[in-house]
């Protein structure tokens, strides 16, 4: 589809330290499968959500926001430090908001406004917009 369409690759993953190494295991494989990540990646795949700016943009409710863990602040930070996310300064940006406010959100979140919110509201409103990074 990304070839023969030229359409980009969008991830759509928790919002958390996980789900950005998700994230990067798409984009640029596995260390100990190097060997063959040339035919297992997408490097330029697109971060559509969530992101932890999104938090605030779409008013995911206090409750349903989740307190980071000493571990996953640890994560954060050493994800700050990896050369697939230095690359990309909205991605630095948006990481160092999560490891900043110490909030995660998963993507089940959205469902606070109903259960049909992410595929009616959130996903069209982002792929409308062009809203991935």
């Amino acid at each position: 589809m990304k070839l023969e369409l030229k359409l980009p690759v969008l991830a759509l993953v928790d919002s958390d330290p996980y789900g950005l190494k998700i994230l990067s295991v798409y984009g640029c494989g596995l260390k100990n499968m190097s060997y063959d990540s040339a035919n297992l990646t997408t490097p330029d795949i697109k971060w559509l959500g969530i992101r932890p700016c999104d938090l605030d943009k779409y008013k995911i409710p206090e409750q349903c926001r989740l307190t980071m863990t000493d571990q996953d602040i640890k994560t954060g930070k050493e994800m700050l430090e990896e050369d697939f996310v230095k690359k990309n300064p909205k991605w630095v940006e948006e990481l160092t908001l999560m490891v900043k406010t110490k909030q995660k959100a998963e993507i089940q979140a959205l469902s606070t406004f109903g259960f049909q919110y992410l595929s009616e509201t959130y996903l069209p409103l982002k792929l409308r917009e062009q809203d991935w990074i």
